[in-house]
């Protein structure tokens, strides 16, 4: 702290020497934040090539002496800001420069993108939690194909399978099932309805810059669907004058096999990022027992950008993501015959599933004192699911376009207003035998506004109100409200509430794929409506006196989410063939409830870091009186990580997790369980190996129970409330280079 301060007392004086110079020779630049206007301390305005530069004082003003001739390209950087560049003018004028945040990333500001103002994390009467470009390394070389083990870290959320043939995962928040969390790409949304939680098996770290968790009702802001809280994975961009590129390999010991590259580029004018990734995983029979645990997987990747920036001031980014994923289950001998039915052995379930997006983002942010934001995507996902008993293939076609306003009304107002449409299309080909043939097509027309207001130095207030109209399910008002109280500068408080909406689809991710065919199409039902409730205290110490300073951060928060109107199928019990007509969906006469407190303790000096958390939930289905307790939500979850950087290329890290008791469908209770991981990296150079084992006292439900049960020309499944895969270990070699 006292060389940060002696660095920036050296910047501050340096730039208040050329002040004593005489006027005439000078030139005076005045640097400020693009939203609020307000003054930036520190900011540097350079000749690039010379060693002519200074530092903005307290004013945000730099003085250049002797100042540079009229037309020379002047640089002007400052921290969690993007730099820009400008022309110096002729002699004897100023010049004023705005800078746009979101910068360079830096630890000790970390900007969050998914609140639509680009605030610092620390500002933010929102709770939000940022997995950062480091976790994003280290999930690369754990688990380079997916971010799904990224959750299993944090105390709040739980990472549950849903599946045992196509390996598919839920995302629950606060005890919901994973349909109610919102996913979102760039502040886009990513997936939805048929598509399920497949995008979080489909997105690799080395694509992501960052990944933004916000918990409880968000729907005031994205609309419908975000009630037990949103994800938001923020790409990576190319950077002015660093090349970056970075590629790695990746074997497991379930024979999974990964290969991803990423490269990104830019000039003044144009830009580009592009990243591809290959999974090939082979089938494995973890339990012996004639049934793959591991589905087969094979999986082509593409993610390419183009950017253009036609001032200093605005961008243009045109995307695509293209997906194609086959997943193959069942009998393993089945499996090895190619499909083909063997003596006694005849079930297998084959899903394959493509998906295309094309997005496109413009933003300005000097237009009339504010930022301008315009972006849209579609989607079109194909999925065919193939058994031995019956077949399946539907297409999804989804939409979003949204245009954003942000200004700064004043010091103490930072205002969004927007407009957004959005739709989806669902439908089944002719040779599906489902009840669902007309095609349900859903249109949604909102608009939002958001006021972040500075009510006082150490109060802020952050009020907002979406109206959205549903073509099908009628319209929606949606307030929120959010409070932070700094109470020191140690010690900040939040509470904030608000109203969300779901509107019905007729498939969730913990339907087995042999009963889509049976689900009716959606009649007589109404949207699920809610109210959440969140609140946290934060303490945050540093220690000085330490090599690297040393930081403490204690957090206790609550949460408590009502869902009224709660959509239950009719019919099914769960993970086995129906053998009724149909599925239906209806309103439940009750609501459902989640209530729970969260606690976590982090502490960090530099890349050393031990983190402790426990979350407690009580979920409730009231219109159950017999089984009332909400299925697969874990009632008490504990966290530990433990990163140790020995060396400058050594280090190691230690996680731990408890998952408590569970209840089932039927009212039983599993037993809780614990769950091990290690790793050891060694850094040289451009290289990053890294050595990884997952699940190290291999805890698998199958050494409970039986997971596969008869008929097994047909099996019913259990519910799964624990891995299957058991123990794992990866080997991984990552190769970066970017060059300033």
């Amino acid at each position: 702290m006292l060389r940060c301060a002696a660095i920036y007392g050296l910047i501050c004086l340096l730039g208040l020497l050329p002040a004593v110079a005489h006027g005439q020779g000078m030139l005076r630049v005045q640097v400020r934040d693009s939203l609020r206007h307000e003054p930036l301390v520190g900011a540097s305005v350079v000749v690039p090539g010379t060693g002519a530069g200074a530092a903005t004082d307290v004013t945000g003003t730099a003085v250049l002496a002797p100042a540079p001739a009229a037309g020379t390209r002047l640089r002007i950087t400052a921290l969690g800001y993007r730099p820009r560049f400008a022309v110096a003018p002729a002699a004897g004028q100023g010049l004023t420069l705005l800078l746009a945040p979101g910068g360079v990333e830096i630890e000790q500001e970390v900007l969050v993108t998914a609140t639509r103002t680009n605030s610092r994390i620390e500002d933010l009467p929102t709770r939000v939690e940022v997995l950062g470009a480091e976790e994003m390394e280290e999930e690369s070389s754990i688990r380079p194909a997916s971010i799904a083990s990224l959750f299993g870290d944090i105390a709040g959320t739980q990472i549950q399978p849903t599946s045992p043939t196509t390996g598919n995962l839920d995302l629950r928040l606060q005890g919901l099932p994973g349909q109610y969390t919102q996913i979102l790409r760039d502040g886009l949304p990513l997936y939805g309805g048929f598509a399920g939680s497949f995008g979080l098996l489909t997105v690799p770290p080395l694509d992501l810059r960052q990944v933004e968790l916000i918990k409880g009702s968000n729907s005031t802001l994205y609309g419908g669907g975000a009630i037990a809280g949103l994800v938001n994975l923020v790409s990576k961009t190319p950077t002015l004058g660093t090349p970056q590129y970075a590629a790695s390999f990746n074997q497991t010991t379930l024979r999974e096999t990964d290969l991803n590259g990423f490269a990104a580029r830019r000039g003044r004018r144009w830009g580009y990022s592009v990243f591809a990734g290959l999974v090939n995983q082979k089938e494995k029979d973890v339990d012996g027992d004639g049934f793959v645990d591991v589905p087969r997987v094979r999986s082509l990747n593409l993610h390419p950008r183009l950017f253009f920036y036609p001032n200093a001031h605005s961008q243009v980014a045109l995307g695509y993501t293209g997906t194609l994923e086959s997943r193959r289950a069942g009998d393993v001998e089945v499996l090895k015959n190619g499909f083909d039915p063997v003596s006694g052995h005849v079930f297998f379930i084959d899903n394959t599933s493509l998906r295309n997006t094309a997005d496109l983002l413009y933003s300005n942010d000097s237009l009339a004192g504010g930022r301008l934001t315009i972006k849209g995507t579609i989607t079109d996902f194909i999925r065919d699911v193939n058994t031995n008993s019956n077949a399946f293939t539907a297409y999804q076609t989804t939409y979003y376009t949204e245009a954003s306003y942000l200004h700064a009304a004043g010091p103490r107002h930072l205002l969004v207003v927007g407009l957004n449409a959005n739709g989806e299309q669902l439908a089944s080909f002719n040779r599906s035998a489902t009840p669902l043939r007309s095609p349900y097509t859903y249109h949604t027309l909102g608009a939002f506004v958001q006021d972040d207001w500075r009510v006082l130095p150490r109060l802020s207030l952050q009020a907002g109100l979406r109206l959205d109209h549903h073509n099908q399910y009628g319209t929606f008002v949606l307030p929120r409200l959010a409070l932070l109280y700094k109470a020191s500068p140690s010690v900040t408080a939040r509470l904030n509430g608000g109203l969300g909406y779901r509107a019905p689809v007729p498939y969730i991710n913990s339907l087995d794929e042999r009963n889509y065919h049976l689900v009716k199409a959606l009649q007589g039902v109404s949207a699920e409506t809610s109210f959440g409730l969140n609140g946290d205290v934060n303490y945050q110490h540093t220690f000085d006196g330490f090599d690297e300073p040393l930081v403490l951060s204690v957090n206790q928060s609550f949460f408590f989410t009502r869902l009224g109107n709660p959509l239950v199928l009719n019919g099914l019990g769960f993970a086995g063939p129906f053998q009724a007509n149909y599925l239906t969906w209806q309103n439940a006469a009750a609501p459902l409830s989640t209530r729970g407190l969260e606690t976590y303790v982090r502490l960090r000096a530099d890349e050393t870091e031990l983190y402790l958390g426990y979350v407690f939930t009580d979920a409730r289905r009231q219109y159950d009186a017999q089984n009332p307790h909400l299925p697969l939500a874990a009632r008490h979850k504990f966290a530990a990580v433990g990163l140790v950087e020995f060396t400058d290329a050594f280090s190691a890290g230690l996680e731990a997790s408890y998952i408590g008791q569970q209840y089932l469908s039927d009212g039983r209770t599993t037993p809780g369980y614990p769950l091990f991981a290690a790793l050891l990296r060694y850094h040289t150079g451009n290289f990053t190996l890294a050595l990884n084992g997952e699940n190290l006292l291999d805890y698998r439900q199958t050494r409970r129970e039986k997971v596969v049960l008869a008929p097994l020309d047909n099996p019913v499944f259990r519910e799964l409330w624990a891995p299957v895969e058991g123990r794992v270990f990866n080997v991984s070699l990552t190769w970066r280079w970017a060059k300033a």
